[in-house]
């Protein structure tokens, strides 16, 4: 049985991940639940952990994962996402008769090699870097292109991926050197992460706020301040809507 702040708590995580692909900052759950600090969202957090139905994430900051919900909570907002599974192939370097690199099989648990279910991908380009952290140069050039899974993209529209420089946003889940995938948008809602264009002349990857007819471009990490622009200076380039980081 859950309190109330606990459900509250489990429900704004999952409607988040749902829509960004990222756990929501501490700083945005605290808001959430109208609490005075941090230290309640860790409480609560644990005792969600202790019950089976949030995970933290290793080596990512603050990262976690929805695992389960209650019956009720699950019918009424859908099951957590399981949209990332890693297929991992065993073994040595390949010989002469085993399956190359780039072939699609896998071990099928008794020795032998089965087919891995194919994963449907459409190939979008690498604009280069993205600061999550001080801003850097504009990024305008293609460096080379990458398969994404299809699955990732969010709906019709042009997509693009960069990559992350910096550990401002690190409290959202996203690191340093992992690549972003963006749809191409010149609007967004308050709390989406973006990538915003500043003066014309330098990008960052961030949080979107409107407010009073300034934007607000929030880190994810305590370390780095809040910037406010006024609107003419600040160009929305697109949406977060997919991670991939490789280890």
């Amino acid at each position: 049985m859950l309190t109330k702040k606990q459900l509250d708590l489990l429900e704004f995580i999952h409607v988040r991940m749902q829509r960004d692909g990222v756990p929501p900052s501490f700083d945005e759950m605290k808001e959430a639940l109208d609490l005075r600090s941090k230290s309640g969202i860790h409480r609560l957090i644990t005792a969600l952990e202790e019950r089976g139905f949030i995970r933290r994430m290793p080596h990512r900051a603050r990262a976690l994962e929805v695992v389960k919900l209650p019956d009720a909570l699950a019918q009424r907002l859908g099951p957590p996402s399981r949209n990332f599974r890693p297929q991992v192939i065993d073994g040595d370097l390949p010989t002469e008769d085993a399956p190359r690199s780039g072939d699609n099989f896998g071990r099928d648990g008794q020795g032998g090699v089965t087919p891995l279910n194919p994963v449907e991908a459409t190939s979008v380009p690498v604009m280069g870097r993205i600061a999550a952290g001080v801003p850097i140069e504009a990024i305008n050039q293609m460096s080379r292109s990458m398969a994404v899974p299809d699955a990732m993209l969010a709906g019709a529209g042009s997509h693009y991926a960069l990559e992350v420089k910096g550990d401002s946003m690190i409290d959202a889940g996203i690191n340093d050197g992992d690549i972003v995938v963006i749809r191409e948008s010149s609007v967004a809602e308050n709390g989406e992460i973006v990538v915003a264009l500043i003066d014309d002349q330098e990008a960052t990857l961030k949080r979107f706020r409107r407010e009073s007819g300034a934007i607000a471009l929030e880190a994810a990490n305590p370390a780095y301040p809040t910037r406010i622009y006024p609107e003419n200076k600040v160009k929305v380039q697109g949406r977060l809507v997919g991670l991939i980081r490789t280890y």
